[in-house]
């Protein structure tokens, strides 16, 4: 049956932004009609001073997959905050001490572990990728309404208008609209925490290291940024977050200084202050009828490991890749995307992702568990990964992005 379009993702965030240029940057999809339904686009691009309080950390694999039609190229070096190394300590601990893990660039093949980057930065630049620009019809607009049929999608937005489509794509976050439009459950709980989030100038330079102590209340981390400041994300309990936003800026300082040790010195406020609430997230399926999950949409883990839109950079090009290979083996536009095509992406990302959140899920619960033996248990943990190279070798591969069962453009590209 014609329909109005070939895939529409609904939600234009850097993940969903990133699905819809995937598959407008690729050959298989060249007679196929992408759009793209984002509420707020951007407009211009971003200041060229400044750094906003939203940042992520990329690692090896979404670089690739950006890069694999010029977004990530298109970000100024300036820009981009590399790290080549990062320290991770507990709080009755020492950092570089005996129960401590240190993972370096220098112990690898890449020459630095990822970069920190403002999302607003990265997500400019898949926008204006020369692939999303001539290929992706953006829909400014809000979702209301969903049918999926056996033989298209019928969209609605808040204006009235009304489209169809062969496969739509929820990207619209955590809270997704789309999500439960199509009927899809999920399981997983509040943490009962609130993320601390601004930007400090420190005392001593960060010399491109990830500081991250983990504290009785939540794990506090420094990131290195571009300008020499450290971006600062602390998950502690909604009350203090609370405090820390309305605090007074020498009070907030001391406490920063001391929550990570004093190892950068003295260290002064020198941006906004914000705090979002923490939760766990999971769909219960990633896909139905003619309509898959990808990103927050489908999955929000804990901000302590950094992999939030990683992990939603790969649901975007594993899901690019299933529907391209069905394609190149002979599907047709309205066939390429049946349940059986779209289970594939399913079994492959599901299993992945739960992978991911349960060990990032039970680090958190690990060092939250206050004193005693567990206390012991997880200091002497820390200095054993710390000494056993296969070990330490698995989690920096995992965090940078290099192992696990990757989509091809995440992938190296050997000469």
């Amino acid at each position: 049956m014609r329909t109005d379009f070939g895939i529409v993702v609904i939600g234009g965030g850097i993940v969903g932004a990133c699905t819809a240029a995937l598959a407008a940057g690729s050959p298989v999809f060249s007679n196929m009609r992408i759009a793209l339904i984002e509420a707020q686009p951007p407009t211009m691009p971003p200041p060229e001073q400044g750094v906003d309080l939203r940042v992520s950390a990329f690692s090896r694999a979404s670089e690739r997959i950006l890069e694999s039609f010029g977004a990530w190229s298109s970000i100024a070096p300036a820009h981009r905050s590399p790290y080549s190394d990062m320290v991770v300590w507990d709080a009755a601990g020492k950092p570089r001490g005996a129960a401590s893990i240190q993972f370096s660039a220098s112990n690898s093949s890449e020459p630095n572990l990822g970069h920190i980057l403002e999302n607003r930065r990265v997500l400019w630049s898949i926008y204006s990728a020369r692939a999303f620009r001539e290929r992706v019809t953006v829909l400014q607009g809000q979702l209301t309404a969903l049918d999926l049929d056996a033989d298209r999608v019928e969209l609605a937005l808040a204006d009235g208008r009304r489209y169809t489509t062969q496969l739509a794509v929820g990207s619209d976050g955590s809270d997704s609209v789309s999500r439960r439009l199509a009927g899809i459950d999920t399981s997983g709980r509040d943490y009962d925490q609130a993320a601390f989030v601004t930007h400090v100038r420190t005392e001593l330079a960060h010399g491109q290291t990830a500081w991250q102590r983990f504290l009785p209340d939540g794990p506090i981390a420094f990131l290195p940024l571009a300008d020499g400041r450290s971006s600062i994300v602390w998950s502690t309990s909604p009350d203090h977050a609370q405090a820390l936003v309305c605090g007074p800026a020498e009070q907030v300082e001391a406490e920063l200084q001391a929550a990570i040790d004093g190892v950068l010195g003295a260290v002064k406020l020198d941006a906004d202050r914000a705090a979002f609430p923490l939760r766990m997230i999971h769909a219960r399926t990633y896909c139905t009828e003619r309509f898959a999950l990808v990103g927050d949409a489908a999955h929000t883990v804990h901000p302590l490991a950094g992999q939030g839109v990683n992990l939603g950079l790969l649901d975007s090009a594993a899901l690019i890749e299933v529907l391209g290979d069905a394609l190149a083996a002979g599907a047709t536009a309205e066939t390429f995307c049946e349940w059986r095509v779209l289970r594939r992406y399913e079994r492959w990302r599901k299993s992945e992702n739960a992978l991911a959140l349960g060990f990032i899920d039970g680090l958190n619960q690990l060092f939250a568990s206050g004193q005693g033996m567990a206390a012991s248990a997880r200091r002497w943990g820390l200095g054993l990964v710390d000494r056993a190279a296969p070990l330490k070798r698995f989690l920096m591969t995992r965090a940078m992005g290099t192992g696990g069962e990757l989509p091809r453009l995440a992938r190296a590209h050997v000469p």
